[in-house]
């Protein structure tokens, strides 16, 4: 009587754990950029909880801002990716980014963000 081998082979095995080391692999790269971009939005929510943020100048939102980049060590956000419109009493601050950050070889992960706050009566 001859008995059925059971289990798996070698390179089952090893195409199984080249697959966990692969999506391991991208959770480490990726989520750096999600933990830095929740900084962005605290930042921006930050800014909508201020007092009298609408009637505050655009320069003078610009170095709130940039201030609280500063504190939680934000370096994707440039000046260049915050649109600040400001009218009377209302005021509106978008960030639009992305964050390109290498994967393997020339691979890389690329990924955009949006963001938007506005205060105030339109």
């Amino acid at each position: 009587m001859q008995q059925k081998q059971q289990g798996i082979t070698l390179i089952s095995m090893i195409f199984i754990l080249g697959m966990i080391a692969f999506f391991t692999l991208i959770v480490l790269k990726v989520s750096p950029i999600y933990m830095n971009h929740s900084k962005v939005v605290h930042a921006l929510e930050t800014l909508k909880h201020r007092t009298d943020i609408e009637k505050k100048s655009k320069r003078e939102v610009w170095i709130s801002l940039n201030k609280q980049f500063n504190m939680n060590y934000v370096y994707d956000v440039k000046k260049k990716d915050v649109k600040i419109t400001s009218r009377g009493g209302y005021l509106k601050v978008q960030i639009v980014y992305h964050v390109k950050e290498p994967f393997i070889g020339n691979l890389s992960v690329w990924v955009d963000f949006d963001d938007y706050i506005e205060v105030g009566v339109k």
